[in-house]
């Protein structure tokens, strides 16, 4: 056990002074002392042993109660078995938790500040000499260096709260980055210690570094948050209807009962509603709402939901395009039904190509491109369509059956789909067909008992080799594929076992061909994600665009601009933002002064559940690792100065130790045998 200077010769003098004062009173010291004489005379008369053992008691519990107020004064403190050596200097890593569950408060206060108060009572009791590095979930680079004791208290006044967030094993990798050398190593996390902050079983550490958890608590907060939304449809017309999902989470032991939700498009109130939720349960809910013009429009989903309020709103983006390209490439008997289909509604802008002059650079511009009757399709223009595919895009192949089925394999191999085995001639129907599968899901009001289904004259049977990314839509007898989707990179290609032609069969003619197509090219498209998570390193999509000489992208905002890195691959534009976007809220994407994009970002929602990491389960993360637990409403945690340990101060406990002994001395007194004393 070791004792403070100051605070030992504080208690020498308490003890010191009631001496000084009966010397000075000696005359009355011995009167009492005679009399205290006479009575252990009485008492030794007296021959009671009970008397005897109660009077030792109280002499017992007299000397202990004195003792440790002694003890308390001295500030005693059990140091670290891990004792560095006094002999260098001392490097110190100080991680502050600034995520949003650290704006929650206590009887200390904010927690934020109480981390910034911690951290100063460990810095200031190291050496002049020793130097520290302040982290927080920010990551920048200008934690990335060692500071003094008075710059690093200035940059630790600078600490704000950030949507950033980091787990426990990246913080300590990022600590033991620039804790090297042959210093004395301290590691100090001060955090709220969220769960989502562990993704791990056990964290590594290294061996020479000592390290210091500090785990302050938050009062319990019921929380509701808008976790998620997304919109039933990828394409969106002009005044067309729109549905969109809201996903709300209640992440308190209570249900949430008619939580106030609103939706707004462009400053425009669009819905209302009012949820409960269940505790700890998730209920979506869907909003419908219409009339929006072309362009990108700014949607914002709010709820009411106290105290904790920073994930109460989630903001998102989205284009109403004023029309949707189609690229049709024609064979040269391919016929005229792709044309009358989408020459029928002016929301599609039809480009009609023959197989032999085909402009691929145009192809990232088309949401579909139908191959219809193609003769002889080529393994070149198969590469084009799997850079399209790869970027997201949409294809639908009616083939030529009386094309050289060898030519054919060579440009369905190279597309990654199965391949033709035989041309089929015995006249057929389609048996089967998915009316759940998204594109008829909605068609029928009511299923008629006996469905009129396409006939088919002749077909191609495909050798198949790999189902797991085929969904068939349409199959003949004999499960048979007559018009299945395949999985290609990002996007899709819908393959038809026959042709348009009225030599194939009926179902450029049949009812469920307009349907079909329309339905496939609304599910398709490069749909761009409708929001993104601050904090993260993301990379934005974007349809390919190509720049000129001296020109460059511009990330914009209110009071906010950025040139991005970009890089082109698989026929669209990355767009790279690394961490200059900080706040949550609306950024135009632009070139020159023209509008490329709108990109939504918001706070994560993994600081959204309030549930903490307990000392046993951080215990549990450490293992047997030279890593030490403290919790701050149960462990006073001292750094030493001087001596630059870290240690557990027991000045608290000596202090109700004495309070418990004087307690037992008063209870002796007065209930041990009953017995009046004669003092």
């Amino acid at each position: 056990m070791n004792f403070l200077y100051p605070g030992f010769l504080f208690a020498l003098i308490s003890v010191a002074i009631p001496v000084i004062i009966h010397l000075f009173n000696f005359r009355k010291f011995k009167k009492i002392y005679f009399s205290n004489v006479q009575l252990l005379k009485e008492v030794e008369q007296q021959n009671s042993s009970k008397e005897k053992l109660k009077n030792l008691l109280i002499l017992l519990s007299r000397i202990l109660a004195i003792i440790f107020l002694v003890l308390a004064f001295a500030q005693p403190y059990i140091p670290d078995h891990n004792q560095k050596t006094t002999a260098v200097n001392n490097v110190v890593s100080v991680y502050i938790d600034n995520s949003y569950s650290m704006e929650a408060i206590n009887k200390d206060g904010n927690l934020l500040d109480e981390a910034k108060r911690r951290a100063k009572e460990l810095v200031k009791g190291f050496g002049i000499n020793d130097r520290f590095q302040l982290l927080t979930n920010d990551f920048e680079g200008k934690h990335q260096r060692l500071l003094n004791e008075e710059a690093f208290l200035k940059a630790l006044d600078d600490v704000k709260i950030s949507a950033a967030n980091r787990n426990l094993q990246q913080i300590l990798n990022r600590q033991g980055n620039i804790l090297t050398g042959a210093e004395n190593k301290y590691s100090f996390l001060i955090s709220d210690f969220q769960k989502n902050i562990s993704t791990t079983n056990k964290l590594e550490t290294k061996p020479d570094i000592q390290y210091s958890f500090l785990k302050l608590n938050a009062n319990t907060l019921p929380n509701v948050a808008v976790d998620s939304v997304w919109v039933l449809s990828p394409n969106h017309q002009p005044g067309a209807n729109e549905r969109l999902v809201v996903q709300l989470k209640n992440y308190s032991e209570e249900e949430a009962k008619n939580i106030p939700l609103k939706l707004s498009i462009n400053n425009q109130q669009k819905g209302l509603g009012a949820v409960t939720i269940p505790a700890g349960k998730t209920v979506k809910d869907t909003l419908n709402f219409s009339g929006l013009t072309a362009g990108w429009q700014k949607g914002i989903i709010t709820i009411k939901d106290f105290p904790v309020t920073f994930d109460d709103t989630l903001s998102f983006s989205f284009k109403v395009d004023e029309n949707f390209p189609v690229l049709s490439i024609n064979g040269s008997n391919s016929g005229n039904y792709i044309k009358a289909l989408f020459a029928a509604d002016s929301y599609y802008k039809l480009t009609g190509n023959a197989e032999s002059n085909v402009n691929y650079s145009s192809f990232a511009n088309f949401g579909l491109i139908v191959l219809n009757g193609l003769k002889n399709p080529s393994t070149g223009l198969a590469q084009q369509l799997k850079t399209y595919l790869n970027a997201g895009g949409t294809v639908v192949l009616f083939p030529d059956l009386d094309a050289d089925i060898q030519a054919y394999n060579a440009f369905l191999g190279a597309l990654s789909l199965p391949v033709i085995q035989s041309l089929n001639t015995a006249p057929t129907k389609v048996d089967q067909i998915d009316l759940q599968n998204p594109i008829f899901k909605t068609v029928f009001e009511e299923i008629p008992k006996n469905l009129d289904l396409p006939a088919v004259t002749r077909y191609y049977s495909f050798t198949e080799t790999n189902n797991s990314n085929k969904e068939a839509i349409m199959t003949l007898p004999g499960r048979k594929s007559f018009f299945s989707k395949y999985g290609v990179g990002s996007g899709q290609v819908y393959l038809s076992a026959s042709g348009l032609n009225a030599n194939d069969g009926n179902l450029a003619r049949h009812p469920v061909f307009v349907p079909l197509i329309y339905r496939l090219a609304l599910s398709g498209g490069n749909e761009a994600p409708l929001y993104y998570n601050l904090g993260n390193d993301n990379a934005l999509a974007s349809k390919k665009i190509t720049l000129g000489k001296n020109q460059t992208l511009k990330i914009t905002a209110d009071h906010f601009e950025a040139i991005p890195e970009i890089r082109q691959a698989d026929g669209k534009t990355l767009i790279y933002i690394a961490d200059q976007v900080k706040n949550a809220g609306f950024y135009n994407l632009k070139l020159a002064d023209s509008l490329l994009a709108v990109y939504s970002f918001n706070s994560g929602r993994t600081e959204s559940d309030m549930h903490y990491l307990n000392k046993a389960e951080l215990e549990q993360l450490a293992g047997k690792s030279n890593l030490k637990i403290f919790d701050t409403d149960k462990d006073a945690v001292k750094l030493i100065a001087g001596a630059n340990k870290i240690g557990q101060t027991l000045w608290k406990l000596c202090l109700i130790l004495s309070l418990i002994f004087i307690a037992a001395e008063i209870l002796l007194i007065r209930f041990f045998n009953n017995t009046k004393r004669t003092i």
